[in-house]
């Protein structure tokens, strides 16, 4: 039979210690949040006494709804809390458990326990209760005691420190509800929102959101426009204060990632003061997912990643729907499952971010996509660390410089036109014919390093619409007009598209590929407008420029896809990217390559 921590509940009864203590599960019930969460009251034993002063955070309420937690199992309190009453009682907050046997496996109660009562030995009869003191819970289960109920998070003295000028005391993030009005915590703020503003029929107003950390748990804090004045310029991502008098309400789960049922509003009673004795505030609190794992995990997840910053794209600008200009730039991130994937950064955080030095990336509250496979966002409520100062950053680090430099990775991102995504399952020409790339229902994307020995200058331009967002082929109308069916207007002008065809060889084989506007700019090292000038001014420059172009090497990242036309079915290439030859990857990558076959 499994042993118990006899004196375990005394302990615990007086604030002295209690982790890792072995206690028998001998009750739970469950007690109505009202419009919050439920909460669950536990009853435990250490086989001499019991006490029913326990409460699940409701971050693990899943372990009662599952019945993982149920009479006389046998369980490892790991880490708690506790909170004092206003009648001087202790309530342990279970922040972290774990079921050593389960109630299937335990005979029944192990030992013969009584209630605990301070300064009662075994065997004796417990005090009568006091006249406003409630009962302890009854050990058949049957009767609800109220009064813990109505008590409980009704903070009152206890030997924790007070905030700077008196008021409450220090409580844990995680032992915040609704049902508490005097409070304050100490957390640091590790996400801060930039100011956002509305306006609609009711009227003007702003906003900013930040998310604060505590060795318990984070809860998400959000300020109004009076609140935006007085909290915002005080506030510094990385710094402890001291935050008091809240509004808490049920988290809207749809714009956080934070792990708390309840989120904070900012009041005209807040108040936040800086903390100078930080040392024992967690900087952030993480639940790492491996990126091989994201394979497995649903569309619209919110994760948390770290990787090593394996290559950055530039910074680039769209425009959105509301004809907002915003900045988006994409990174690869590669962790130790040697998998890979895209990350699209936006906005301030896109336009700062330096890729140099390939920096070990972690982002708290990434949203996962499904677009090309599998693909990370971070939003604006999502926190980015570059370098941060964790052991699983330094782990990585030490890795990636010991041998996960030389590794390529697997993408789990396809590239989506454009210059998107990575350099990724690099393949010889003679490897895509020989294992029937593009087969499938969908393309198959593949990068290889090729030289090009032909380019077919004829019909390589056309004349298209001078809409920006058209590229339809225009009719000449011969009379100074040109007209796009698909705009359905005649422009005066046109503007001159590429759509070049191009043969490519490597040392095994060779394909011809379609590249289209900005890859056949990039392999002709002219824009396209030029190349209508000379080919209407002067031919000899033009064959020039195709002349100038055959031999020179690049690293393409290519689709292939199974076309089927005049029933006939062939393999169509389009160069997604084109890039120059980085030589000092090129020769890593080569190196690795040498070293597997080596091995075998």
């Amino acid at each position: 039979m499994m042993k118990l921590t006899e004196g375990a509940i005394e302990a615990l009864s007086n604030g002295n210690g209690g982790n890792e203590a072995v206690l028998q599960l001998v009750n739970i019930r469950k007690i109505d949040g009202g419009n919050g969460p439920a909460r669950f009251r536990v009853m435990m034993s250490d086989g001499r006494h019991t006490m029913t002063s326990f409460m699940l955070c409701t971050q693990l309420n899943y372990m009662a709804e599952e019945n993982t937690l149920a009479p006389n199992c046998i369980c490892l309190l790991k880490r708690h809390v506790t909170n004092i009453l206003k009648d001087g009682r202790r309530v342990v907050i279970i922040l972290e458990i774990d079921v050593l046997k389960p109630a299937s496996e335990v005979a029944g109660k192990i030992g013969d326990p009584t209630p605990y009562t301070e300064g009662q030995a075994k065997g004796t009869q417990p005090a009568p209760n006091p006249v406003n003191r409630p009962p302890l819970m009854p050990q058949n289960g049957n009767e609800v005691n109220r009064g813990f109920s109505r008590d409980f998070g009704k903070k009152a003295s206890s030997a924790m420190p007070s905030t700077p000028g008196g008021g409450s005391k220090i409580v844990p993030i995680a032992s915040l509800n609704p049902y508490q009005s005097k409070w304050t915590i100490r957390a640091r703020v590790t996400n801060k929102s930039s100011i956002r503003t509305w306006s609609n029929s009711r009227g003007d107003g702003k906003l900013f959101s930040m998310e604060i950390v505590d060795e318990s748990g984070e809860i998400r804090v959000t300020g109004f426009n009076q609140e935006v004045d007085k909290f915002f310029s005080l506030i510094e991502v990385g710094k402890v204060y001291y935050v008091s008098k809240g509004s808490l309400k049920i988290a809207n789960k749809q714009y956080t990632s934070v792990k708390n049922d309840y989120e904070m509003t900012l009041n005209g009673e807040s108040t936040i003061l800086p903390c100078e004795d930080s040392s024992d505030v967690p900087m952030v609190q993480c639940d790492f997912v491996s990126i091989g794992d994201l394979e497995v995990k649903d569309k619209d997840s919110i994760v948390d990643v770290i990787g090593v910053c394996k290559s950055v794209d530039e910074v680039t600008r769209l425009t959105t729907k509301t004809n907002r200009e915003v900045s988006k730039r994409t990174l690869n991130l590669m962790d130790m499952s040697g998998k890979m994937v895209t990350v699209t950064l936006w906005g301030e955080e896109a336009e700062k971010f330096d890729g140099s030095g390939q920096p070990i990336v972690a982002i708290k509250g990434a949203k996962l996509s499904d677009f090309g496979g599998r693909s990370l966002s971070a939003s604006f409520s999502s926190t980015l660390m570059i370098n941060p100062d964790i052991p699983e950053a330094y782990k990585l680090r030490g890795w990636y410089d010991k041998e996960g430099h030389a590794m390529d990775g697997q993408s789990l991102t396809e590239v989506k036109g454009g210059s998107g995504g990575g350099l990724t399952n690099w393949k010889s020409i003679s490897d895509v014919k020989t294992e029937h790339l593009g087969h499938g229902d969908k393309g198959d994307y593949y990068t290889c390093i090729a030289t090009i020995v032909y380019l077919r200058k004829e019909n390589c331009l056309y004349q298209a619409c001078p809409s920006q967002d058209c590229n339809k082929k225009v009719v000449d109308q011969q009379n100074g007009m040109f007209r796009c069916e698909k705009c359905d207007k005649e422009f005066p002008n046109f503007k001159y598209r590429l759509i070049l065809s191009a043969n490519i060889a490597d040392y095994g084989d060779n394909q011809w590929v379609t590249c289209f506007q900005e890859s056949a700019e990039a392999i002709l090292g002219q824009n396209a407008a030029y190349l209508g000038q000379l080919k209407d001014s002067n031919e000899a420059a033009f064959d020039e420029v195709f002349q100038q172009a055959n031999f020179n090497t690049f690293v393409f990242r290519n689709r292939v896809k199974l076309e089927t036309y005049n029933d006939e079915s062939r393999i169509k290439a389009t160069v997604m990217d084109v890039k120059p030859v980085d030589h000092k990857e090129y020769s890593k990558r080569l190196i690795m390559s040498i070293r597997k076959l080596a091995s075998q």
